[in-house]
């Protein structure tokens, strides 16, 4: 690593011979497979990006000239060589460095991102704000095939092509997203010659014709058209964009030269740079899938099994369901917005390949596609992580609540989700889903309840999203059949011991259930699994009102209009006033780390459960549990 060492900026960079570039190409690489091996991350895609961004910041004054990164989880390059390098061994841990580019972190990070296809956006209001300030520099997107099939990339080419100022688009195009590509554009692009082919032909065409003025004439104008057969030129120029390429990403001479000679260029450019995802490790380059975002392992050796097995995750429990669904119902399709493997969607496709749909990153399309499903009979079931239907919003309201279809929302990563950080946690979903005519949301406590309220979601003749985390529950012995729950009903998982007192009543939504039962026992508190966000089961929410002299509601989604308001604004209309403590996620983003360890830091395991309800019902609580002490 002593070229590496010698880089604590960009400036360092720029000042290397250039043909010590490739040397310091291999140390890069072997530091990043080192670096993520013993923290966990997103290793794939990293690999693939160790030239392109040795020769961006080799050649674009950075950050003076600004890079945008669309999604960033290849970006750990990047972080190395500006200033970060001795951060990456807290890379994704709590008070530690993002997995994504981030503003606060770094100046360098000239864009927040974590959500693919914003960064031609985002690059050309840089270029713009540029020409209106009159300042002398650029501005790059680096933006993968698997995010430019996404809508907003095009909307973004759309406007850049007629906008007057200089911005350039690099298409690292590896053949993959984070599932393998799908769509047309990803077939088009597979499809391409290599740029050297193209390149040779073009110039033995030249030589050839030259001879016959009149012939040549006529081949440069034929030119523009042929070369759309061979590179996407036409596509791209069609926008207003001036296309180079394709050329090799991981050839450091091709690299630097290209990225000079468009430095000067005034306009839109389109850059089209081919890259391999894993590049350099072997193991990845043969399964990039599954070194995409891997946990530790000993590179030397690989990804591993662990030694004992792990608990099911819940995204495990919503991939069986939907086998054991689609079995029993021919209606059943199941789609996905470009995560077949994080949506745990691998099994259905194999053994019900013509019902599975990955559209893409394209999560607008996924839902209103969906709806038209729904129009037809069929029953689709949307697998999409809480956070990505955010950006799905409108069709959510307009397409499918407004005509009341039958679709099911299976909610994967709600709450904090860890090492991601806030850009991926879904911590709003309860808050802009309820808000909704004709939408149910169910909160399962675990593994076994989230398989049955599947269930009761796909029974209904109206949307409903089903929320679960990321990762194991409690580990609860799993039912074989699909037997559902009542709809809009929740149960008493505890009952106080004295009922001469009222007491407290905890009112729990979804997973915090177990903490919250682990703190009642401190407590001497009733327990309700609540179940159900909308419709609230106001029954027993007002039974439980009466026999209570204090309500707390707990969820790991956010307090501002989430299920604790939910019950807030029953107990109103029904004219109880009855003291009710809120627990969930504050009004704040909450940064990355130990999904554990960032509960308890809000509070929301038992110990801080329990610690919440004394601070707030001290008389109430040592009246009901006078020989019991605070949890230590």
């Amino acid at each position: 690593m002593a070229l590496l060492e010698t880089i604590q900026s960009p400036a360092d960079l720029r000042r290397l011979p250039r043909q010590q570039l490739p040397q310091l190409a291999d140390e890069l690489r072997a530091f990043v497979l080192e670096s993520v091996s013993r923290t966990g991350g997103h290793l794939s895609s990293n690999l693939g990006t160790v030239e392109l961004t040795i020769a961006l910041h080799y050649v674009f004054n950075t950050p003076q000239d600004r890079l945008v990164w669309d999604v960033g989880h290849q970006t750990y390059p990047h972080k190395i060589l500006t200033g970060r390098r001795d951060r990456m061994a807290t890379l994704r841990q709590l008070g530690g460095l993002s997995g994504f580019p981030q503003r606060s972190e770094s100046e360098y990070d000239t864009f927040g991102t974590a959500h693919s296809s914003t960064s031609i956006s985002a690059a050309l209001g840089m270029a713009v704000a540029a020409k209106r300030k009159g300042e002398d520099r650029k501005s790059v997107a680096i933006i993968g095939d698997g995010a430019m099939s996404a809508g907003m990339a095009f909307e973004a080419l759309n406007n850049a092509g007629v906008a007057d100022c200089d911005l350039l688009v690099i298409l690292n195009d590896n053949d993959m997203s984070i599932s393998p590509p799908v769509g047309a554009l990803n077939r088009y692009l597979a499809q391409l010659m290599s740029g050297q082919f193209y390149a040779a032909a073009k110039s033995v065409g030249k030589n050839v014709l030259k001879v016959a003025p009149p012939l040549f004439e006529l081949a440069k104008r034929f030119e523009e058209q042929a070369k759309g057969m061979v590179v996407p030129a036409t596509l791209f120029e069609k926008f207003g964009f001036n296309y180079i390429g394709p050329i090799d990403g991981h050839d450091l001479a091709s690299l630097v030269p290209t990225l000079e000679n468009i430095r000067q260029l005034k306009g839109p450019q389109f850059l089209h740079v081919v890259t391999k995802k894993g590049q350099g490790y072997k193991l990845a380059e043969a399964d990039p899938v599954a070194y995409h975002g891997p946990g530790k392992f000993d590179p030397k050796v690989g990804i591993t099994a662990p030694a004992t097995p792990a608990k099911q995750t819940f995204t495990q429990v919503f991939g069986q369901w939907l086998c054991d669904m689609a079995a029993q119902d021919s209606r059943l399709v199941g789609i996905t917005p470009a995560m077949r493997e994080g949506s745990g969607l691998v099994e259905f496709e194999k053994r019900f390949p013509d019902r599975y749909f990955d559209v893409g990153i394209a999560e607008q399309h996924a839902v209103t596609f969906a709806a038209g499903l729904a129009c037809e009979g069929l029953k689709p079931v949307v697998a999409i992580y809480s956070t990505f239907l955010q950006r799905a919003y409108d069709q959510l309201i307009h397409d499918v609540a407004l005509q009341k279809l039958p679709v099911v929302f299976a909610l994967d990563r709600a709450g904090l989700v860890g090492a991601d950080g806030p850009t991926h946690a879904g911590a709003y979903d309860i808050a802009y889903l309820r808000c909704i005519p004709n939408v149910s949301v169910a909160c399962p406590a675990d593994e076994n309840e989230c398989r049955r309220l599947l269930t009761t979601a796909f029974g209904q003749d109206h949307p409903v999203a089903v929320r679960y985390p990321r990762g194991a529950g409690v580990g609860a012995a799993m039912e074989r059949g699909l037997q559902a729950l009542p709809f809009g009903k929740g149960e008493v998982r505890r009952e106080r011991t004295d009922a001469s007192r009222k007491g407290v009543a905890i009112l729990a939504f979804g997973t915090l259930l177990y903490p919250a039962l682990q703190a009642a026992e401190r407590l001497d508190a009733t327990v309700v699994n609540m179940r159900w966000a909308k419709p609230l089961d106001t029954g027993l929410l007002l039974r439980i009102a009466g026999e209570h002299e204090a309500l707390v509601t707990v969820e790991e989604g956010c307090i501002a209009g989430g299920a604790g308001s939910a019950v807030a604004e029953a107990l109103h209309a029904a004219d109880i006033r009855k003291p009710l403590l809120q627990l969930g996620l504050p009004d704040v983003f909450i940064e990355h780390g130990d999904p554990a360890k960032l509960l308890a830091l809000q509070g929301l395991d038992a110990a801080g459960i329990e610690s919440a309800v004394r601070d707030s019902f001290e008389e109430l609580v040592a009246r009901a549990t006078p020989s019991l002490k605070v949890v230590g």
